[in-house]
């Protein structure tokens, strides 16, 4: 295996699990030190001895991509343990149960949007100001497919990957000049916690597959292998873009 990030920095969130989990350990296996967060002390850490375990340099720190000051702390160890910031991928979010809009709660409406696109702007707004200091870097934002399409029972979760999409692109004019590339990951359905939480019955998971031209849900490791990719020198010519990885789902 090469080793495309030896001697750099790797901030990811929501690396407790799933595809933040196998992005962390892909990175770890090509030689970058590690800086993790995750709203779970304990899957967080697990993920954090995974990486050292197979030979990497990795910190974590507990936190709410929700909350300014954690995203600050999180940035601010990165520099204090590592000594610079090279590439980071802000891929905590969360869902929402099953439903129409009209029955979606504002507080609940609140609370997926604080994560899932407030917790993107926060987290750039302080990895940005690090990695201009360095003189670039690479930014990859977890958005979905449900950011490039819209889905019946997840307006929210749609809502918010679409606007994840949005800052990207803006946000990446924003700082190309300052050497920074900032690029989002669309996939599509992917075999992590918070999915197969909704589809414990092997009759609904073949339901949600059917529209998939695959005919199955992503391994986290081939997103993982998609985000890699974008934050490597072989997509140095890639700015402000969402790469979908969804078994042909949007080819339709």
């Amino acid at each position: 295996m090469t080793k495309r990030f030896e001697g750099r920095t790797v901030l990811v969130t929501g690396a407790g699990s799933g595809i933040g989990r196998a992005t962390a350990l892909a990175f770890a296996a090509e030689g970058a030190q590690l800086m993790l967060s995750d709203l779970s002390d304990a899957n967080g850490r697990d993920t954090a001895a995974q990486a050292r375990a197979a030979g990497a340099r990795a910190e974590f720190l507990q936190g709410d991509v929700a909350r300014g000051a954690d995203c600050r702390a999180m940035v601010a160890r990165a520099l204090d343990v590592f000594g610079g910031l090279h590439v980071a991928f802000n891929n905590a979010g969360i869902n929402l149960a099953a439903g129409p809009i009209a029955d979606v709660e504002e507080s609940e409406w609140h609370r997926i949007l604080a994560t899932n696109l407030t917790g993107v702007f926060l987290c750039m707004k302080y990895e940005i100001e690090a990695m201009k200091r360095a003189g670039g870097g690479a930014i990859i934002n977890t958005a979905s497919v449900g950011g490039v399409i819209g889905t019946a029972g997840v307006t929210a979760y749609c809502a918010t990957k679409h606007g994840v999409l949005g800052l990207t692109k803006s946000a990446a004019l924003d700082h190309i000049k300052d050497g920074i590339r900032i690029n989002a990951v669309c996939p599509g359905g992917t075999r992590t916690p918070m999915l197969l939480e909704w589809f414990k019955d092997p009759a609904v998971e073949r339901a949600a597959t059917a529209d998939t031209p695959l005919g199955r849900f992503a391994d986290p490791a081939e997103i993982a292998r998609v985000v890699l990719f974008l934050a490597s020198d072989e997509a140095s010519f890639i700015v402000g873009q969402g790469l979908v990885a969804d078994g042909g789902l949007t080819a339709h």
